[in-house]
């Protein structure tokens, strides 16, 4: 039978949406009652971490089905899912009223408006640690919101407004550099209070966050020294979560984990082809894969195996090989093997996640090869990161991997802006 999706989340997504970028709620204050005080800035705040990872809607569902199943992770179980079967079939399947890819642009958008609101009204407040907190927090789903667009479109707005331009994607990356140099800067000269941080949901680092979203950033726009230099600054053994409980659950469990409905690994190699498979004694494959004696043999575990389960900003692992590929790029390649060679002999003991590899140290040939080393750790330290398909186009992976490069625009967007660009051919 098809999954259950919820048609008045996708409703109430169109209906906030268009080129205009009118987010506001006529049922809801108005906009000077929702920005007047720190306690309601505070709200809005809280509720840019709810509209990004809450739901079917949300963009933590959106961006790791859509990247796991265009990138070969993930297979599709059911047909009748309609949104996650295009992205299966691929290619012209993928439709331009898809509503995976409606709601990530659409709660995107949201986010990144109801954040400009926010760092447009600090000047109210006037506990300077408090600013700094609510800069800070703010700025993480500014940005995040922002590399999600660059991650799976081409072009992106350059704003929110009327008959908005586009900007390339690498533009949309150095964007949400920009937000998050702005907010380190900010909190690394006023720390936020501790007044701000008992006001928010625990679980975000908002120090060691912005730096690993520079680090993850930079190395997307090709700025390896700025990768390696913010990599170097996030604190490895401190999570980064987003955590969930009884009353909003981890989206990815709730939705296919916890069924045999909508997707599943596509296999035990984590849908990787031949040449950079898996060790089959690589201990990361027993975390984010469960056996079954029922097909489909192989189900999804990893972060997504409990209705509470947390699921992390970032991994540990991430931000060696950030520091890895960084050191490649720029043909240190003894830096490289080193930091490589911390993610293929890590024990999952020694990881704060439990994520590692525990196997001998590797070599190399030349860069190539090194290369094509830590693209393969990266897809195995980082299944279901919602990575994987940006990563393919990084590193050049033949297209016959994926499904698209990238996904055409909403007709949420294109119905009302003249300035959307051309869908891209794939």
């Amino acid at each position: 039978m098809k999954k259950n999706i919820n048609k008045f989340w996708v409703i109430i997504l169109v209906l906030i949406t268009s080129c205009s970028k009118n987010f506001t709620d006529p049922s809801g204050p108005s906009v000077q009652q929702a920005f007047n005080s720190p306690q309601s800035l505070t709200a809005v705040s809280v509720g840019l971490q709810n509209w990004y990872t809450a739901g079917r809607g949300g963009n933590i569902y959106n961006t790791i089905s859509t990247s796991g199943i265009l990138a070969n992770e993930l297979f599709v179980v059911n047909a009748g899912n309609t949104d996650e079967q295009q992205f299966y079939a691929g290619g012209n399947f993928v439709l331009n009223t898809n509503g995976m890819a409606t709601s990530m642009w659409s709660v995107s958008n949201k986010i990144i408006s109801d954040a400009n609101s926010i760092l447009n009204n600090l000047s109210i407040v006037k506990d300077p640690g408090y600013a700094s907190g609510l800069l800070a927090y703010a700025s993480i789903f500014k940005a995040l919101a922002i590399g999600n667009l660059a991650t799976f479109w081409n072009n992106i707005p350059d704003t929110i407004g009327v008959k908005v331009n586009f900007i390339s994607s690498n533009d949309g990356f150095n964007k949400a550099l920009f937000v998050i140099n702005n907010a380190i800067n900010a909190i690394n000269t006023t720390p936020p209070g501790s007044t701000f941080l008992n006001n928010i949901p625990s679980g975000i680092n908002l120090l060691n966050t912005l730096y690993a979203l520079k680090a993850r950033y930079s190395l997307f726009v090709g700025n390896y020294s700025d990768a390696l230099s913010a990599a170097n600054q996030v604190n490895l053994n401190v999570k980064s979560v987003f955590n969930y409980n009884t009353i909003t659950l981890n989206p990815v469990f709730s939705v296919a984990a916890s069924t045999n409905n909508v997707y599943q690994p596509t296999d035990g190699n984590l849908g990787l082809p031949a040449g950079i498979q898996p060790d089959p004694n690589d201990a990361r494959l027993p975390f984010y894969l469960s056996a079954n004696t029922n097909a489909p043999i192989y189900r999804i575990k990893g972060f997504f195996n409990a209705s509470t389960g947390s699921i992390p900003v970032y991994l540990p692992g991430e931000i060696t090989l950030i520091k890895a590929e960084a050191y490649a790029r720029q043909n240190d390649l003894t830096n490289a093997l080193n930091q490589l060679n911390i993610v293929v002999t890590k024990s999952p003991v020694s990881d704060p996640f439990g994520v590692g590899a525990n196997l001998p140290p590797t070599g190399y040939i030349d860069q190539n090869d090194l290369l094509n080393q830590i693209y393969k750790h990266r897809c195995i330290e980082l299944y279901m990161s919602g990575l994987k398909l940006i990563d393919e186009r990084r590193f050049n992976r033949n297209v016959s991997e994926r499904k698209r490069n990238f996904l055409p625009f909403p007709f949420v967007e294109r119905n009302d802006n003249s300035n959307t660009p051309n869908d891209p051919p794939f």
